[in-house]
């Protein structure tokens, strides 16, 4: 029996893009496509099969602890990107000022599906949803350089709206204008994760 329901929420990829070195700016470059392999977009700064352990789970690891990359692909809405640009006082958010992989139409709540989801495009090419992900202070440079004035409202604009991470499970071609398959976990939510969140 199948353990992953695909559903009837379909999504449309409307942008695409990479981060060619993170060290030099956080600002990713728009393409039309974008091959995903196992280590993740090609020419992606945030790629490879491994990477070094940061804040997200320093409750599991010391720093830079060599730990799977689960963290390929950086994944908006864009609905919450809408969102998170009216919180800001902006007409639009340009995904690149973020350092986007992706945006994706469609999907409601989308910051919020569940871990362990699939998203899958025509062509086969299929991410692995790791989790929500955690608005930074990264961007506000780039957005500050585009929006002055702007910069320090993203990340409490960005509070659950921030996309999700995740990781290539089968390898294939993305590209603007796709559609996209959501496919979920057939697992019940567990009963004691708020007991689990207290601590």
């Amino acid at each position: 029996m199948p353990a992953l329901i695909p559903t009837s929420y379909y999504g449309t990829i409307t942008w695409l893009g990479r981060v060619a070195d993170r060290d030099a700016a956080l600002q990713s470059v728009a393409l039309t496509e974008v091959m995903a392999r196992f280590s993740g977009p090609e020419g992606e700064a945030h790629g490879g099969l491994t990477r070094p352990s940061c804040s997200r789970v320093t409750g599991q690891y010391k720093k830079n602890t060599e730990i799977r990359n689960v963290r390929q692909f950086s994944v908006l809405g864009a609905e919450d990107l809408a969102a998170i640009a009216a919180a800001m006082g902006l007409e639009a958010l340009d995904p690149a000022l973020v350092g986007a992989s992706m945006v994706i139409a469609g999907i409601p709540d989308f910051s919020h599906i569940p871990p362990s989801s699939r998203l899958q495009a025509e062509g086969g090419a299929t991410l692995v949803v790791d989790m929500e992900n955690r608005p930074c202070t990264l961007p506000a440079r780039p957005i500050e350089n585009a929006h002055p004035g702007f910069g320090k409202t993203f990340k409490p604009a960005a509070a659950g709206r921030r996309g999700i991470t995740a990781w290539v499970e089968a390898e294939g071609m993305l590209r603007v204008g796709a559609r996209v398959r959501l496919h979920v976990p057939d697992q019940p939510v567990w009963a004691h994760l708020g007991a689990a969140r207290k601590g």
